[in-house]
């Protein structure tokens, strides 16, 4: 989803850094070869996400939700040279072409990349997390933020993708399906925590960015 206008999205994009070629090539083969490729976090969303990353300066990254590896790709970009990042996904077909870009971004050594059910996977990692990015099913979004908020230390963040939901968050002349009603409801979870600071940036499909105090 795309709140702004077309020409104006071209002129922020135009003065925004652009995709490396290796970015550039996993947008075009996710557009072609994968099902649902607006999923995909794309170019500005992208450099947003490597601008946060590199203003952390993570030692350690939680993703839950990898899809092609583009955002994980990003945010790998801002990490210590120490740092690792943890990507989760349940679609196993997606392994292959995943784990193709990761080795060619040079990033095999400090992604790890686990495939299975996020819920059951978050319990066993044993790590404290300076930034997470949730961008997974919208009906555990509040699930995924209570499982790691413990692992995150304070002053951490997480971000939430797609919280504005294509505009849906604000639609009241049709009913409210499962997955708006979820997305509702985690943002107004996160707006009434007191144990963080948020803002919603409308970026593309809305990120909200949260910092645990």
């Amino acid at each position: 989803m795309e709140f702004l206008p077309a020409d104006l999205q071209a002129y922020v994009e135009a003065h925004s850094d652009g995709e490396s070629g290796l970015l550039a090539d996993l947008n075009r083969d996710t557009y072609t070869k994968v099902m649902m490729p607006r999923m995909l976090s794309g170019h500005l969303q992208g450099r947003m996400l490597s601008m946060l990353s590199h203003m952390i300066q993570p030692k350690c990254i939680l993703e839950i939700g990898t899809y092609t590896g583009y955002s994980a790709i990003c945010m790998a970009e801002g990490l210590v040279p120490e740092g690792k990042l943890i990507t989760l996904d349940i679609n196993e077909e997606l392994e292959a072409m995943v784990r193709d870009y990761f080795e060619k971004a040079q990033l095999t050594e400090k992604i790890d990349y686990r495939i299975g059910n996020a819920m059951d996977l978050i319990p066993e990692i044993d790590a404290t997390f300076d930034l997470v990015f949730i961008d997974a099913d919208k009906k555990n979004y509040t699930n995924y933020f209570n499982l790691v908020f413990d692992k995150v230390r304070p002053g951490g963040f997480i971000i939430a993708d797609n919280v504005l939901w294509s505009g849906k968050v604000v639609q009241t002349e049709k009913k409210t399906d499962k997955d708006t009603q979820a997305i509702l409801d985690f943002n107004r979870f996160v707006q009434e925590d007191d144990r963080v600071e948020n803002v919603l940036f409308p970026v593309r499909d809305g990120l909200m960015v949260i910092r645990k105090k």
